[in-house]
């Protein structure tokens, strides 16, 4: 959500629009009525962007009844596409609709006042409302009362397993629940998933239980406050065995009343609003899979200063689950040091996004590029570089 406004933002700019405020997505997974003012700040957002484009509420009456376009954009289009392809489309139409959001702009390769306003909007001038930004502060105070703390954004949720196929740790009718609702929904492609290789291929989010190992092994203590930053978790006792190790475990739920956290309750991206605050501001931040959201908090927790975020190596730690499993590994210094070893350079460093991965082509090309909000290294973050010394 916050990748495609801050997109459209660009877009706008690239072919002098005047940028209405986006409706988001109400008929996905999750069926959630808000509007972006029930998420975000709009005044500010419009305001905080007045140098850059202009942006309006709504769509002036007098343009209402005018001839219009609807568009799907191009994935990850460069700026000739826009400034050729659709700024032709003006000649004809008042208004262009754009279809989809996401991805439709390209992560590298654009000017650098392009890039350097992608992370103004999506920085500065995408703020959330007052009311969420209160209750996320609320929840961040109460997790530090408990001292240092981890945001773990654990994906071991229903929609996330049902899209990805994974089945590690669940009994033959949950996955086939899973199955049921993936092929019943129409925008996911793959029908069809082979469980076993998609984790083998480090395809799968973590189980609580993995990632009570994982975080065993690096060398977190017990007493190590963890924040939950996900939605319900699938199965009722699959947090037994991360909280028996792990017992300060916390939750919107856990730190906040039923009635503080009631305005907010029946929103997904409002509750997700707030598990994204906290996982900005927490002391480490660890994501079990590498989705929207995950990269988004990795994306800005760099901009504030590269704030720890450890990505799992989940290839890799799946052969190594697979050898306790079997018994031809311990936990234990022999299992910690291999995990702290994987994933030294895996923790948030500075370093410059990646691109594509050689060989490819096309939009696999484009799609094998580390996204733009993930990593906004070097066109938005400026390096002090050492002064110059004189040799004595």
């Amino acid at each position: 959500m916050r990748a495609g406004i801050c997109d459209m933002v660009a877009v706008a700019r690239i072919i002098n629009a005047t940028l209405v405020i986006p409706e988001l997505d109400q008929r996905s997974f999750w069926k959630d009525s808000s509007n972006f003012s029930d998420v975000f700040d709009e005044d500010h957002f419009i305001k905080a962007l007045a140098n850059d484009v202009k942006i309006v509420k709504k769509l002036p009456k007098e343009l209402a009844s005018g001839p219009r376009a609807l568009k799907l954009f191009r994935s990850w289009a460069s700026m000739d596409y826009y400034q050729d392809e659709i700024a032709s489309l003006w000649e004809v139409y008042e208004v262009i609709r754009a279809s989809k959001a996401d991805a439709r702009l390209a992560n590298n390769n654009l000017p650098l006042d392009i890039q350097k306003l992608r992370c103004r909007a999506c920085y500065e001038a995408l703020r959330f409302t007052p009311q969420i930004e209160a209750m996320g502060k609320l929840l961040v105070d109460r997790m530090r009362s408990f001292g240092p703390f981890i945001a773990l954004h654990l994906r071991f949720e229903k929609d996330m397993l049902a899209f990805s196929g994974c089945t590690q740790d669940l009994t033959p009718s949950e996955a086939d629940e899973l199955r049921i609702i993936r092929e019943n929904t129409k925008t996911w492609r793959n029908k069809e998933i082979n469980s076993i290789e998609q984790r083998s291929g480090g395809y799968c989010p973590l189980t609580p239980r993995e990632t009570g190992i994982f975080l065993s092994a690096l060398g977190y203590p017990p007493n190590t406050p963890i924040y939950i930053a996900a939605g319900k978790i699938y199965g009722d006792s699959r947090m037994a065995d991360l909280l028996s190790r792990y017992p300060i475990l916390k939750s919107k739920e856990a730190l906040a009343s039923v009635e503080e956290l009631e305005p907010f309750t029946n929103h997904a991206s409002q509750m997700a609003a707030l598990d994204y605050i906290v996982s900005v501001e927490s002391d480490v931040f660890i994501p079990t899979y590498p989705g929207h959201m995950a990269a988004a908090v990795e994306g800005h927790r760099r901009f504030l200063g590269h704030r720890k975020t450890i990505n799992p190596d989940r290839k890799a730690l799946v052969s190594l689950f697979d050898k306790l499993e079997q018994g031809t590994l311990e936990e234990g210094k022999t299992l910690s040091n291999r995990v702290i070893q994987m994933h030294r350079k895996r923790q948030g460093s500075p370093r410059k996004r990646r691109g594509p991965a050689p060989g490819l082509r096309g939009k696999d090309k484009h799609r094998s590029e580390e996204p733009f909000y993930e990593n906004p290294l070097p066109d938005c973050l400026c390096r002090k570089e050492l002064p110059m010394q004189r040799a004595r």
